[in-house]
């Protein structure tokens, strides 16, 4: 495995993980505190469409960095 597909991969399983985790939280399933926020930032009080779209819309790039470093590790 070269150092491309390991960046991919990783990257892709991170970008994953935060999509589903924006997912169950605009979904109001789990409540996650602010830790950081560069503007003017209000925590998440139940279900919010927005993040729900943009979790899902992650995963979905996530699960693609994974596919695209694991289609270049069988060629």
């Amino acid at each position: 495995m070269n150092a491309k597909v390991t960046v991919s991969t990783i990257l892709g399983a991170i970008g994953c993980f935060l999509g589903m985790v924006c997912f169950v939280q605009g979904l109001g399933i789990i409540q996650i505190a602010l830790v950081m926020c560069v503007a003017d930032c209000e925590p998440i009080t139940g279900k919010s469409v927005q993040w729900t779209v943009i979790g899902v819309i992650d995963s979905f790039v996530g699960i693609g960095f994974v596919w695209a470093g694991q289609r270049r590790v069988n060629r």
